[in-house]
């Protein structure tokens, strides 16, 4: 892995990036009043430091039809059985995230749904899982909060 130390220049473009990962670098370079190329290789080796690892897309689930979120502590009968379980709720596209956590679950995941029934048919899913003990299930009722460029912009403060 490269070593890369970021200056303000760089703060500024992942600062621009994270709003919009679709700017063009032309536009990144007007607004800093560098060179589009000098942007262009400024990212390109944030990415080989892997400080950039590649880009996202962000979806209006909502228009999707899939706005109905929860979250799903899963508790395992062996913890020797983590894997096995994880590779599972990989063949469960509804689950869009899983960590494995110490304290009070083994498995942490957040599901999106249609609605309700949905959602149930999802958590049974899981449920059905081998080693599965249990599951605990919280259902959001409003993302109050995301937002990637607070925790950046401390994280700069402090190199």
């Amino acid at each position: 892995m490269a070593k890369y130390k970021l200056d303000e220049t760089d703060h500024q473009i992942l600062d621009m990036l994270i709003e919009n990962t679709r700017t063009p670098f032309t536009d990144i370079a007007k607004k800093l009043n560098i060179s589009a190329g000098t942007v262009h290789v400024r990212v390109k080796k944030m990415e080989e430091a892997q400080i950039i690892l590649g880009s996202t897309l962000t979806l209006n689930y909502e228009k999707l039809g899939y706005a109905f979120i929860a979250y799903v502590g899963i508790f395992l009968k062996n913890t020797s059985q983590t894997k096995f379980v994880l590779e599972r709720i990989n063949d469960i596209p509804y689950v869009t995230v899983a960590h494995v956590t110490t304290g009070k679950f083994n498995v942490f995941c957040k599901i999106r749904a249609r609605d309700t029934q949905h959602a149930k048919e999802i958590i049974f899913q899981l449920d059905d899982i081998e080693g599965v003990y249990r599951t605990e299930t919280m259902i959001s009722l409003e993302e109050s909060m995301n937002d990637k460029k607070r925790l950046m912009h401390s994280i700069f403060k402090n190199l």
